[in-house]
């Protein structure tokens, strides 16, 4: 199923404050907004999809609290962009000093800072390109580093800031991180449930 995108002049008047209350009174709901202030209502994702993301997050939350260096984030958190979208990445890593520059009203709040690592996984209903945009905006926003992994096709695409896109094709190796997240390593092969 795709994604239901609201448009109209109500939506595209919503307050930061107003959204997040629209957020708040539908926790159940995959909500994110674009730069136009149009509103992205998302079905959840299937089972598979969701062991896909709990295994990534569970490998960077391992990491960052290893390396001590930031913390990491799961599908649930949602980040207020430079170009107003708010998004929700299926993993995220923020750096301690961006974290510790936030207010306390902000970091309870969809944070308005851009997480400087991604992780997007496709699901069985997205659309790989739209995915891939996604990515772009992701860097266009000052992530420094985003990786997009499609399980079904086995491939995964490692985005880097003024670079041409890295395709790793296969399940049978890791993605190693770097800049941000050097260190990091996400082991491909335990995505194969």
């Amino acid at each position: 199923m795709d994604a239901i995108v609201l448009k109209d002049e109500f939506t595209s008047q919503l307050t930061d404050e107003q959204f997040f209350w629209f957020c708040q009174q539908n926790k159940d709901q995959r909500i994110e907004r674009n730069s136009n202030h149009e509103i992205i209502l998302m079905s959840p994702v299937t089972t598979l999809s969701g062991a896909h993301g709990s295994e990534v997050a569970r490998q960077l939350a391992n990491w960052a609290v290893e390396s001590g260096t930031g913390l990491s984030f799961d599908s649930s958190a949602g980040f207020t962009l430079p170009d107003k979208s708010v998004f929700s990445p299926d993993a995220a890593w923020l750096s301690n000093e961006k974290w510790n520059a936030l207010s306390e009203e902000d970091k309870d709040r969809f944070a308005p800072v851009c997480p400087e690592f991604v992780i997007e996984i496709r699901s069985k209903s997205d659309s790989l390109e739209d995915l891939k945009q996604k990515m772009e905006l992701w860097l266009q926003n000052g992530a420094k580093l985003a990786w997009l992994i499609d399980p079904r096709a086995r491939t995964s695409y490692v985005y880097r800031t003024g670079k041409a896109v890295e395709i790793i094709e296969g399940f049978n190796t890791k993605i190693v991180g770097e800049g941000p997240v050097k260190g990091f390593i996400l082991d491909l092969s335990l995505l194969r449930i």
